[in-house]
Parts: structure tokens; C-alpha cells; sequence
């Protein structure tokens, strides 16, 4: 559960754990439930929920990331302007920060090309990603 001021935002794997939490906090407190969140504290959430196995290591070994994956073509270009990483990156830098020190390695690597990331490096990024999911049991979800 994340709460700031008179905002707040709960994730859990489970619905009924959700609608168990909102029904105790609606015993107690005057609330209005917006539904999925949208945006909290000025940061957009775009959900996009893939399927993907989770893995045991932030980084895995056969990625070998350097400048010369960074896009050279138009097409390329194009391509990665439309991908998300600096955002991604971010918000793994935040996940860190506040309860992941196990990315750091894996974040100082992929936070070089922010400038000029490739394919490969979004690839070692969504990587992190899965990495993340399977550690939710870390964090109580």
C-alpha cells in the first residue's frame, strides 16, 4: 500500500486481499474508490502485462552490453525512440533504492546507454524486469 497525503494506491497479486484491505480501511475512513489507478503523484501507470517467466539473476551473464549496440540505422533509431527506457530505468532505480540493493550492478550497466540505448540493452532491461517478478515474495506481494 502506498500512501501519500490523501492518495493511495494498493497492489497485491491477489484481488481479494485488495477488496479485504479496501473493506477494512472503508470501516474506518470516509473514501472513494477511483478503480485501476491512471496516475499518482504526477507519474502515469501504463499497464502492460506479459506473460514472461521470471529468472534468478538481475543480469545474466550472455549479456555482453557496450556502444556499438546502440542504434546506427533510421530504423533502429526509430524504433527505440518509441521504447521506454529511461522511464523503465528509473523506476528500477527507485525499486533499488528503496528495497532491491541486489539491482545495482545490473542498473549501473544499463543506466550507460541512456543516452543512446539499442535493442540489447532493452532486452537486459526487461530482463531486470523478470528478474523483479520473480522476487515478489521479497516484498510481502
Amino acid at each position: 500500500m502506498l500512501l501519500y497525503v490523501d492518495d493511495m494506491l494498493i497492489a497485491a497479486k491477489d484481488k481479494k486481499e485488495i477488496a479485504k484491505l479496501k473493506a477494512q480501511l472503508n470501516n474506518e475512513f470516509e473514501m472513494k474508490d477511483l478503480g485501476a489507478a491512471k496516475k499518482i503523484l504526477g507519474m502515469e501507470i501504463i499497464r502492460e502485462r506479459h506473460e514472461t517467466k521470471p529468472v534468478s539473476t538481475p543480469l545474466a551473464a550472455h549479456f555482453r552490453l557496450f556502444a556499438a549496440l546502440c542504434p546506427q540505422s533510421d530504423k533502429d533509431m526509430e524504433y527505440m525512440s518509441k521504447v521506454p527506457y529511461s522511464s523503465a530505468v528509473g523506476s528500477l532505480m527507485y525499486a533499488m533504492i528503496c528495497s532491491h540493493p541486489d539491482l545495482s550492478h545490473a542498473l549501473s550497466v544499463v543506466s550507460r546507454y541512456m543516452a543512446n540505448p539499442g535493442k540489447e540493452h532493452w532486452k537486459a532491461v526487461q530482463w531486470i524486469f523478470r528478474y523483479l517478478r520473480g522476487t515478489c515474495w521479497l516484498c510481502g506481494l
